[in-house]
């Protein structure tokens, strides 16, 4: 898993992350992931280049938007990959997270 971080036009913080986000990344993800939130009022997340995602990487982003709502600051969601999408959608967490998911026209059914 890498993490590529830059600051955006609108002053946010966005994190890019490349490769899995599952149990096998978990304890490395996580304290970046926390650190992230601790360090940035507006931190969003590139998700977009995410090839898998297990449960273990559904609850490191659901500890790190729990996070950010108890400090006052943003975390969203600006990338979603296919395996991102799904997961978020069958734990029917879309509303939670607030952030849109663009499904892009050849995946639509």
């Amino acid at each position: 898993m890498e993490f590529i971080a830059q600051t955006t036009a609108e002053g946010a913080t966005r994190i890019t992350l490349e490769g899995d986000l599952g149990i096998y990344h978990a304890a490395e993800i996580k304290q970046q992931l926390i650190d992230g939130v601790r360090a940035h009022p507006v931190l969003e997340l590139d998700l977009s280049h995410v090839g898998e995602m297990d449960t273990a990487g559904f609850q490191l982003l659901t500890l790190a938007k729990r996070e950010s709502e108890q400090r006052g600051s943003v975390m969203r969601i600006v990338g979603h990959s296919t395996a991102v999408r799904e997961v978020i959608e069958f734990f029917n967490m879309v509303a939670f997270f607030g952030d849109p998911l663009v499904i892009p026209a050849g995946e639509q059914g």
